[in-house]
């Protein structure tokens, strides 16, 4: 297949998955997945994180992001607190455990960062992040497709 036969969404899709794959075999150097990772990442590891907080802030959907801090939990990479500034919510906090798990995390994201950062033009990465902002517009937005459009009828 050709660059012009592959489709945007089909090249993202591909290395999406190409790095899921990469972050899950470092991953699992810890018995650990990159969704974990991902999230040990997006706890504040002095403040503790509402828990409220984390699936915006991963982009997870509550049943996912629930099942991944149980099993922060039972790992003890976790510990959720009551928030003191909402008797409702909860806090999560990263344990020690949870903090040494988080700096590999943290080594690999940068690692792979300065990688491609080394083999690719700086310029060219400032046009991948411009494009990626064009194409988040256009979704976000709705500018791509017309809203008033029909379903098909079957």
């Amino acid at each position: 297949m050709s660059k012009k036969d592959i489709t945007i969404d089909h090249a993202l899709r591909a290395t999406w998955q190409a790095i899921i794959k990469m972050y899950n075999e470092q991953a699992a150097k810890l018995d650990s997945t990159m969704a974990t990772g991902f999230a040990l990442l997006s706890i504040d590891p002095e403040e503790g994180t509402p828990s409220t907080a984390l699936g915006p802030r991963m982009g997870m959907e509550a049943t996912s992001l629930s099942r991944t801090l149980k099993s922060m939990e039972e790992r003890g990479l976790i510990e959720r607190k009551p928030n003191p500034a909402d008797g409702r919510g909860v806090l999560i906090f990263l344990t020690e455990f949870g903090k040494e798990n988080r700096d590999f995390s943290k080594d690999r994201v940068l690692k792979f960062n300065e990688a491609v950062r080394a083999n690719i033009d700086a310029e060219k990465v400032d046009h991948f992040f411009e494009v990626i902002h064009v194409i988040n517009d256009l979704i976000q937005n709705k500018k791509i497709y017309n809203t008033s459009e029909t379903t098909i009828k079957q």
